[in-house]
């Protein structure tokens, strides 16, 4: 596993001085517990672990845009600026750097759909959903599954 990361930490290093003219110097791992997100930040630590079947799954291109992502967060928070999603500063250098706002789903995950009865809106979730308990959010009408 740690020549993955060593590989891993070398592309985030590059990346970083490529799309950002910085350095990144803190840790970076692969963490096959992350099952939806591509990345996650630490601010604590200043450290970043990656969504191991995201670089298993996708190209070098998508991988390379969840990698932006977080190294967005990084920097920003290392200037002392706004890293967060709903911070101005993160979505424009987001956009400048052209990483990715949201990881992309993941091909083997399965999701259950749901109709309403009245409207006919659609629902896809992962988990299963008690539809004697919940209702449609357009209409309230019933929810039955596919």
């Amino acid at each position: 596993m740690t020549n993955k990361n060593d590989a891993l930490l070398a592309f985030v290093q590059w990346v970083s001085l490529t799309d950002f003219g910085k350095p990144f110097e803190h840790e970076v791992k692969f963490n096959r517990r992350l099952k939806s997100t591509g990345g996650r930040f630490f601010p604590k630590d200043l450290y970043l672990d990656f969504n191991e079947k995201m670089y298993d799954v996708f190209s070098e291109d998508v991988f390379r845009k969840i990698v932006q992502h977080e190294l967005v967060h990084y920097h920003l928070y290392r200037e002392g600026r706004g890293y967060k999603h709903a911070d101005r500063e993160f979505k424009v250098l987001l956009s400048q750097v052209g990483g990715l706002r949201f990881a992309p789903p993941l091909p083997d995950v399965q999701y259950l759909t749901y109709t309403c009865l009245s409207c006919g809106q659609t629902y896809r979730r992962r988990r299963r959903l008690d539809v004697k308990k919940y209702r449609c959010g357009k209409c309230r009408g019933k929810l039955y599954s596919l």
